[in-house]
């Protein structure tokens, strides 16, 4: 890589290695990508350009209801860096669709950092890879004690990258100068650090390994993300509230404010805090309970601005929720979805506590053996699954078909197979 023109700031701090801080993109800053004519010409760039594509997206995560992305990076040698505004384009249906634009790159390989964030929100736009290498996928492969994009780049091209605005507001329109310097500077290092990565993997016999790990994420990147059964159970606060009947006030108001999160386009906890919803039903859940317009404004969180504009919305969903009869009350305990959690297993299953307690350890000391996080090495909930109810008899041959339907890579199956089945 070329030294970069704009002078970087070498940074030391005692007893650890020196780095170079890289403040600025190599080619400067480029004109953010909102018109159809400078989308055509973006498209024809990227698709004469060579090797591989480095890609980032920013949202607005603590800000607005979804995850949509509010500015797409990308960057290949003999395009340079593009910075692309997809809500410019969005349509009826309030997507944009770059269909054209993931054709013109659709033979490169796309480096992704934390492709499990990026993904979603590249899916709703029509703007999916092929063929894909995560960086960050690829250090924890390699047991790297910090995997942030900022850390890898310090370790693997000793130059840091600024990064002051990741938690900012990308929804915000005109986006600053300084904030679009920092989404110019996310696919700066991408490439050479893809390389980086690329050879201590091969050094390290796990090549193989982030392959497969680069496959499934393709092959599911445009899969719906999974949605829990009933998601207001992890209001905070919830384990506070001991009855159905406030219970049925938590899913009553977490359900209120999600309909006006969505409408609004806000995060919820913009609208209306976790704790008041669950500090109201600890409340409503004594005798002597009274629903008025005090009882909720003494609730701390109700008398903020935000959520006193919508304070009958809250007396109403939590008066429907107090007058629903006891069959139409939540259950103490959420509905199953797959084996309970192990940590109840030793009174009610016990053949499973034992395989878990078993299997669990296994697999920690070959994740340690190999240098490897034991959730890459395996699924959580596929070992879970495995020791609740394993196949019978339980063979190498079975175990491993009942991992591959699970979705457990075939790598990961070939350290994990031999070890568990004999704990069976």
């Amino acid at each position: 890589m070329s030294p970069h023109p704009s002078e970087p700031e070498s940074t030391t701090e005692p007893d650890a290695p020196s780095y170079t801080l890289v403040s600025a993109p190599a080619d400067g800053v480029p004109e953010v990508v909102r018109t159809p004519e400078a989308l055509a010409a973006t498209v024809r760039a990227l698709a004469a350009g060579t090797g591989p594509l480095a890609v980032d997206t920013e949202r607005a995560h603590g800000f607005r209801y979804t995850g949509r992305a509010y500015l797409i990076q990308l960057r290949r040698a003999g395009a340079g860096t593009v910075l692309l505004d997809p809500i410019a384009f969005s349509g009826d249906a309030d997507r944009a669709d770059l269909h054209d634009l993931a054709d013109a790159v659709g033979d490169a390989e796309w480096i992704v950092h934390a492709a499990t964030q990026d993904l979603p929100c590249l899916a709703e736009v029509q703007l999916l890879p092929r063929r894909l290498f995560d960086t960050e996928l690829g250090g924890r492969l390699l047991g790297l004690p910090r995997v942030s994009l900022g850390a890898l780049t310090e370790q693997a091209l000793g130059m840091s990258l600024a990064k002051e605005h990741s938690a900012s507001d990308w929804s915000r329109r005109p986006l600053p100068d300084s904030w679009l310097n920092y989404a110019a500077l996310d696919v700066e290092l991408l490439v050479p650090l893809r390389d980086w990565v690329a050879e201590q993997l091969d050094a390290a016999g796990k090549r193989e390994w982030a392959d497969q790990e680069f496959a499934h994420l393709a092959e599911h990147a445009g899969d719906e993300p999974h949605r829990r059964r009933e998601p207001w159970r992890r209001t905070t606060g919830t384990h506070e509230v001991r009855t159905p009947r406030g219970l049925a006030v938590v899913r009553a108001l977490w359900e209120e404010r999600d309909e006006l999160a969505e409408r609004l386009d806000k995060a919820p906890g913009r609208i209306l805090a976790d704790r008041a919803i669950s500090g109201l039903a600890a409340r409503a859940e004594a005798r002597d309970f009274t629903l008025t317009r005090d009882a909720v404004r003494s609730v701390e969180g109700f008398r903020w601005r935000q959520a006193a504009r919508y304070e009958a919305n809250w007396l109403a969903a939590t008066e429907r929720a107090l007058a629903l009869p006891g069959p139409e009350l939540p259950a103490k305990r959420p509905p199953a979805e797959g084996p309970p959690h192990p940590k109840g297993w030793a009174n009610r299953f016990p053949e499973a506590a034992e395989r878990w307690a078993k299997m669990r350890p296994a697999t920690m000391e070959v994740a340690e053996a190999w240098s490897v996080p034991v959730e890459n090495l395996i699924a959580p909930d596929a070992l879970r699954r495995l020791a609740f109810e394993p196949p019978t008899p339980a063979t190498t041959a079975s175990v491993d078909a009942f991992l591959t339907d699970l979705g457990v890579r075939p790598w990961q199956r070939a350290l994990v197979v031999p070890v568990v089945t004999g704990l069976i």
